[in-house]
């Protein structure tokens, strides 16, 4: 920078790119989280760590300052370059939308960004003419005379985040770009929502063949299909309800339980279920396979049907229900111990049992089984040899598995790809997790735990049991769901960690291995504090009963829990889990999904969850006490905690805002003019909210929209904007009256249904029109969504 003053003091800290601190927002301009860009940048070489911005955005800010030079007087450049290259470069900063004052995608970006008193009082005394060619803002270049003014204007209500402040802030670079733990220790992630309207959804998986399709079940039964931007086959998957044993008793174990694909499932179409069956007295847990439908990749042909293997159950709880392929293309199927309590089944219990296939993870061959056996024995199985054991054994020592996991690897090294990993839900003390491995012996019901449950057993020195990875006290949680070790692309700082839940306490959880000494660390997880998930889109609440965990095809993790733990009650949900703190570099995790021929009609997803403004971390939820006994029930185990109520939701999601509000206009101005986009509804008095003729603010003035091509898609826009969760209908011929007193705004309205405001959709142009207030269009929203 020949010739250009020292910038004062902007630089002199560089960021100490760790981990975030408490009061910490780190927010892209995109409102999404900074990031390492692929390579060090140029120009802002500062962000080269950590920030907001790639290489081809830095190659874009460095032309700026090109064209920037070349505008400016050459005395004036010399004395101001350093400050033009502060400014631009803000744009880089990992806060750049505070900076920006641009937390809230409803509102307008600032053209520069917000700087601390005295660094500007510092450049208007010999660079404010440089302002003319940084902005377009002609109310900013009307204050230019006026110091006072002028710095007011370009100040941040929050001078904490203020440029150069913020580079030295200790609170916002402690740490920063690693995950937010807060004082107590507890990692503070987001959640996104993915689906709803589930009844108890106990399992979602992908299908490993390219379309990125995922697939939840339905504890009755059916199974549904959704595509990769979340629209649900209205038809199900598959649906076999009639044939399922299950209640509407809440926390009833019985159902339809896993589902795995097979790893060839694009060339041989096949997959297997895991399902209660009964008739009169008897009951028993079923394995089956099927294929998809030759004519619709969305549909199972229900006519395949094979049952593979069936378990008779002594009991109505204790049912397992995972299944899993691993790398060596064998099925895995996790059983429980037959139920009860303390596995009362014979001298030693069936888990101890390896004649018996209840209490096991069995691994069976079910490839070329088309003719001949239905499945087959792999030769390494541990016990092929022994005469008293079951031949499909695997492991042994099992209460009742709840969700096991193989994991991926490393991205980058492979590093523990294949380990798998299950939640041993226990009886009255503890909980735990276990890594399961070749013709081991899990403990029960000898062990619980660490600790001895049945004392003589535990005594017996043939038992030879491997303890858990990690266990936990009934005071934590009373029924484990195992969950998935990350290996996701969209937030690195999550590889390694081993993310599980507990369906009683509603408990996030999770592990990290200390791959110096082997042992486990262990981290409890709460929905971020104060602004951390502050991000369009991302809530920071979920229902307790935690069900399930799950990946996608590229990945990423996930988790389905429900408000009531009934088969019969659609109060599932299914969310994403974000880390706040860092993604990968835009660009780096993007899919390309396989088509997919849609026979059915598709559903729009429409999330119905909102952010919960709250000062601290958000606690684990409370679940209430159900009318019968809790899933993988323990008759001995003392009941759950009293309820808590949950807080009440916003019907909309609060603004990012600090202190007194946003300068948008003049300094002082009370009430800012509306952003450009925003909508509102005016209806005939006597009609209820959420109707109305819609009137659209653009180029500072409010006017009506004409109904040429207006439809729901158009009208879930404005909706959503309004804070409602569904769009029932879009009117048209004025039917909510006439605005005669506006101008006609937009003509020709066509959205996707997916935009912020109706000026991103696609429009005549604002003004531009041929039609007249006759033709002026409304919507009908609602918080509830109409097809239930």
């Amino acid at each position: 920078m020949a010739g250009g003053r020292a910038r004062p003091g902007a630089l002199l800290a560089l960021l100490a790119l760790r981990a975030l601190g408490a009061a910490a927002h780190p927010q892209c301009l995109d409102f999404r989280p900074p990031f390492r860009p692929p390579q060090p940048l140029r120009f802002c070489a500062q962000y080269s760590a950590f920030g907001c911005c790639t290489p081809e955005q830095d190659a874009a800010l460095a032309r700026r300052f090109g064209a920037l030079a070349a505008r400016v007087d050459a005395a004036e450049w010399a004395a101001c370059a350093g400050y033009a290259l502060d400014l631009l470069c803000q744009e880089c900063s990992p806060y750049a939308a505070h900076l920006y004052d641009a937390e809230d995608p409803s509102t307008p970006l600032r053209t520069v960004p917000g700087l601390c008193e005295d660094y500007c009082l510092d450049m208007w005394q010999t660079c404010r003419g440089l302002f003319r060619h940084l902005s377009p803002d002609r109310e900013l270049w009307a204050l230019e005379g006026n110091r006072a003014k002028f710095c007011r204007y370009l100040s941040l209500d929050d001078t904490d985040y203020c440029f150069p402040r913020l580079l030295v802030n200790e609170n916002l670079n402690s740490n920063l770009g690693r995950v937010v733990a807060d004082a107590k220790g507890c990692l503070q992630l987001c959640l996104e929502e993915v689906a709803n309207g589930l009844r108890n959804p106990v399992a979602m998986v992908h299908a490993r063949d390219g379309t990125h399709r995922f697939f939840v079940a339905e504890q009755v039964g059916l199974v549904w299909a959704y595509l990769p931007d979340r629209s649900r086959l209205e038809k199900p998957f598959l649906n076999v309800s009639r044939a399922v044993l299950t209640s509407p008793w809440e926390g009833d174990e019985r159902g339809f339980l896993g589902i795995a694909f097979h790893p060839s499932f694009r060339h041989n179409g096949k997959l297997y279920v895991y399902y209660s069956v009964g008739f009169g007295f008897d009951e028993w847990i079923r394995i089956s396979e099927f294929r998809v439908s030759e004519d619709d990749m969305n549909t199972v042909d229900h006519s395949s049907e094979r049952i593979i293997l069936e378990i008779e159950e002594p009991a109505s709880n204790h049912n397992g229900g995972q299944l899993l392929f691993g790398d060596d293309g064998f099925l895995y199927i996790f059983t429980g111990d037959g139920g009860m309590a303390g596995d009362p089944f014979g001298k030693f219990g069936n888990a101890q049992n390896k004649s018996a296939l209840l209490g096991k993870v069995l691994r069976i061959d079910v490839d070329r089984n088309e003719r001949g056996p239905l499945y087959r024995i792999p030769r390494d199985n541990p016990f092929v040899d022994d005469p008293a054991a079951r031949p499909e054994v695997y492991a042994l020592g099992v209460r009742n598995m709840w969700r096991c996991s193989f994991d991926r690897g490393d991205p980058a090294t492979g590093a523990g790809r294949g380990r798998l990993f299950c939640g041993d839900v226990g009886q009255n003390k503890f909980e735990e997790v276990d890594l399961v491995e070749r013709g081991r012996n899990y403990g029960w019901r000898a062990r619980e735990g660490y600790e001895c449950y049945d004392r003589k057993l535990c005594a017996n020195a043939s038992l030879d049991d491997v303890l858990p990875i990690f266990a936990y006290p009934h005071k934590l949680g009373k029924s484990v769901t195992g969950g998935y070790v990350y290996r996701g692309c969209e937030y690195p700082n999550l590889n390694g960690l081993y993310i599980f839940g507990d369906f009683m306490s509603g408990r996030l959880m999770s592990l990290r291995e200390n791959l110096e000494t082997g042992q486990w660390r262990y981290s409890e997880i709460c929905m971020g504090r104060g602004q951390t998930c502050e991000f369009p889109g991302l809530i920071n609440n979920y229902y307790p009963h935690i069900i399930s965990f799950a990946e996608d095809e590229a990945g990423e993790l996930y988790f389905m829990s429900t408000g009531v733990p009934s088969a019969a009650a659609a109060r599932g949900v299914v969310y994403k889990v974000i880390d706040p703190s860092r993604r990968a570099p835009p660009g780096k995790c993007r899919t390309q999904p396989a088509q997919v021929k849609a026979r059915s009609r598709l559903i729009r997803f429409v999330p119905k969850e909102k952010f919960i403004r709250r000062a601290e971390s958000t606690p684990r939820p409370t679940a209430r006490a159900p009318t019968q006994a809790p899933r993988r029930s323990r008759p001995t185990a003392a009941p759950p905690p009293a309820p808590t109520p949950r807080p009440a939701r916003p019907t909309r999601r609060p603004g990012g805002r600090r202190g007194g509000g946003r300068r948008r206009g003049r300094p002082g101005t009370a009430d800012p003019a509306p952003s450009n986009g925003a909508v509102r509804l005016v209806r005939p008095a006597g009609l209820s909210p959420g109707r109305g003729r819609v009137e659209v603010f653009a180029g500072g003035r409010w006017g009506t929209v004409c109904d040429d091509a207006w439809d729901i898609k158009a009208a879930a826009v404005v909706c959503r904007q309004l804070g409602f969760a569904h769009a029932v209908r879009a009117t048209k011929r004025a039917e909510f009256g006439e605005g005669r007193s506006l101008p006609i705004l937009l003509d020709d309205v066509r959205c996707a249904g997916s935009e912020r405001n109706l000026l991103e959709c696609t429009h005549a142009g604002v003004g531009t029109h041929n039609c007249g207030h006759q033709e002026d269009a409304g919507v009908v929203c609602s918080h509830e969504d109409p097809d239930l």
